[in-house]
């Protein structure tokens, strides 16, 4: 598989949740591309090094920053270490790209979810890249690129995953508002929305015969990988995409068609 490489030189883009899965792909694939990375994490800090660490290792620029992105202490405390870092990097604080990445799979059918899930799911899902956004727009450049990660399970229907999916239809529609809001500053917002993707958060792949079957249930035949949603998210990040705004691509190999 030939990789096309777009130029993202002297771009800088933050990217939420960046310790593992696509967040992990989606930061080396933008600093391959050219980026300057800021790779957020919540708690893995030794994921968040090790993708920092790639990064650098293939003559990248990359950084590290920890917050916990479900309270509005957490969204400052990341602003605060960002802009600390560009500052000295750069000179400001401004900044190109912004992926929504970070979030949190539950199982969240009805009768199982509890308040405690459910608040927990919207705290990190929702209310995280809503307010992160509120600040990030004051420092993205015009012409600026936000990717928010959604989810097939907003097309599909499945019980088992009811709130999970809920909080996921919320970011297609901060999505679309956001690209008409933006839109007049040549942001462009757009979502990614992943199937079955090979991560240590998704339980469908762990196994032979859960492998087999959504690689059955898939047009192309096999199952997703994060650098799969790594590439879609490239592209939108880069001039490639500069008259696509307000969609959610569904990048799944066309699963449960």
């Amino acid at each position: 598989m030939t990789t096309t490489i777009r130029n993202l030189t002297g771009k800088i883009a933050l990217v939420t949740g960046a310790s593992r899965g696509i967040g992990k792909a989606t930061a080396v694939r933008l600093a391959m591309d050219g980026a300057i990375i800021a790779a957020h994490f919540a708690r893995e800090q030794k994921g968040a090094e090790e993708t920092v660490a790639t990064i650098l290792g293939d003559g990248g620029e990359a950084f590290a920053i920890q917050a916990e992105l479900s309270t509005i202490t957490g969204i400052h405390a990341l602003f605060e270490q960002l802009d600390r870092e560009l500052n000295e990097r750069t000179g400001n604080n401004q900044f190109d790209i912004l992926v929504n990445n970070a979030a949190i799979a539950l199982a969240s059918g009805l009768e199982s979810t509890d308040e405690q899930t459910f608040d927990q799911l919207f705290n990190v899902n929702v209310k995280g890249p809503f307010f992160l956004t509120q600040q990030a727009v004051q420092r993205i450049r015009a012409n600026g690129r936000i990717i928010n990660v959604s989810t097939i399970l907003t097309r599909i229907g499945n019980p088992v995953t009811l709130a999970y999916a809920m909080t996921k239809g919320a970011i297609d529609i901060f999505t679309l508002n956001l690209a008409k809001l933006l839109g007049p500053k040549g942001i462009t917002v757009n979502a990614v929305a992943p199937g079955d993707t090979q991560t240590d958060m998704n339980p469908n792949l762990k196994t032979d015969e859960g492998r087999d079957a959504i690689a059955d249930r898939t047009a192309l035949r096999r199952y997703g990988v994060a650098t799969d949603i790594a590439d879609v998210v490239a592209f939108l990040a880069s001039d490639d995409s500069r008259w696509v705004t307000a969609q959610t691509i569904e990048a799944s190999g066309g699963y449960s068609l």
